[in-house]
């Protein structure tokens, strides 16, 4: 029986690629900015190899990584979380998906209001808790739903629960889902819930996805159709619009991410539990809060320590992002175009550096490999190399 544990640490990137300027990030890199905080404190990471990757200086790495380690370089268009999750699960996107530095078009916007028989507030990019500060009083008193976009492919609808019933403001983003499709085709419909605290609009936890669905088949795919499982934990399955997962489970924050983790790590299976922690991303990256980000990964280190003994002779941990997202970058609260590390950990891993590969793909072929499942995906394996 073998076992894959692929996470993600949404947003950790390790540094500029080439052509971030392309992607308006210059000298880029989140790791180096949270390592600066009080808060860091990786003695986990450090033992696997993290500052062992290539171009990875800001902590001196050590003298013998127990894992496999290297850098990987995105080779598709774009810098967002659809993009750099299919990447991850072998598709290459050789374009960007749709973004509107502008807002969206009147035309689309009067058809899901007359779908949904709401007006529109904002229609323009906007910080998340930004928007709900500038128009919640207004969507309140009108109703009408708050739409903005972001410097990502995203449609997001923020309403407030006692306006907007959650289950209402889910089938509203189905609607725009199904409107958002050829050249408006966005990477995600966002439903942003929020509710008042204390006299202040807050976000909530009811946070949901709604993805365009993947254009071919990924690792996931090939994983299932092959009888063996597929777990999703966290926006995976939304990430992936539900597509070659088997058995799937939601989370409210990193925490319940990694408990959930924990849970499956001592279950049996046969294929690949894939999870996602948001809140590097979500709750740090896109707030310009260094000390969070640092605080949030030196927990995801502590957590190590009950998560590793529980890997059984055959597992494989995976450690990865999907794109960086740079706190202490004050140009911007976006995405950063940044490489991501690749820690891949097990008792039948041959811990060496492989250097810098290109594409996050790289990762699919070798899950794929290591799982005897055959794979026409895009990415290059490098089990050969890691395998004992």
């Amino acid at each position: 029986m073998k076992r894959v544990f692929l996470i993600v640490l949404d947003s950790f990137g390790i540094g500029a690629m080439p052509d971030s300027a392309d992607y308006g990030d210059i000298g880029v890199n989140t790791l180096a900015s949270i390592s600066k905080s009080e808060k860091f404190k990786i003695n986990n990471l450090k033992k696997l190899g993290l500052f062992n990757i290539d171009g990875v200086d800001c902590v001196s790495g050590v003298n013998s990584p127990s894992a496999a380690i290297c850098r990987l370089k995105e080779l598709s268009k774009g810098k967002d979380t659809t993009i750099g999750h299919w990447e991850i699960a072998g598709i290459v996107s050789d374009k960007p998906l749709p973004t509107y530095p502008d807002g969206f078009p009147k035309e689309l916007l009067d058809e899901f209001s007359k779908r949904t028989g709401r007006g529109i507030l904002c229609n323009k990019p906007y910080s998340g808790t930004k928007v709900i500060e500038d128009y919640g009083d207004e969507h309140v008193k009108t109703g009408a739903l708050i739409v903005y976009t972001s410097a990502d492919s995203v449609f997001q609808v923020a309403a407030h629960e006692d306006v907007v019933p959650l289950e209402q403001l889910y089938e509203y983003c189905h609607i725009a889902r199904e409107l958002l499709v050829g050249e408006h085709g966005v990477g995600r419909v966002i439903a942003r819930p929020f509710t008042t605290d204390n006299g202040v609009y807050k976000r909530t936890s009811h946070r949901h996805d709604y993805s365009l669905q993947p254009p071919h088949n990924t690792m996931l795919d090939c994983i299932k159709e092959s009888g063996l499982d597929t777990i999703a934990v966290g926006k995976i399955y939304d990430i992936f619009a539900g597509k070659g997962i088997t058995e799937h489970v939601y989370t409210s924050s990193n925490n319940d991410g990694m408990q959930k983790t924990l849970e499956y790590a001592k279950r049996d299976f046969n294929g690949i539990c894939f999870t996602n922690l948001v809140d590097f991303d979500m709750l740090y990256g896109h707030r310009n809060d260094v000390d969070g980000y640092a605080n949030a990964l030196s927990e995801f280190d502590s957590w190590l320590d009950s998560f590793l003994p529980l890997l059984r002779e055959d597992d494989v941990l995976i450690i990865t992002a999907d794109h960086g997202c740079d706190p202490a970058y004050l140009q911007t609260t976006d995405h950063s175009r940044e490489y991501v590390p690749a820690i891949i950990y097990g008792k039948n891993i041959n811990p060496v550096n492989c250097g810098t590969k290109d594409g996050f793909c790289t990762l699919a072929k070798t899950i794929c490999e290591y799982l005897d499942v055959t794979a026409d995906i895009d990415g290059n394996s490098i089990l050969s190399e890691i395998k004992l």
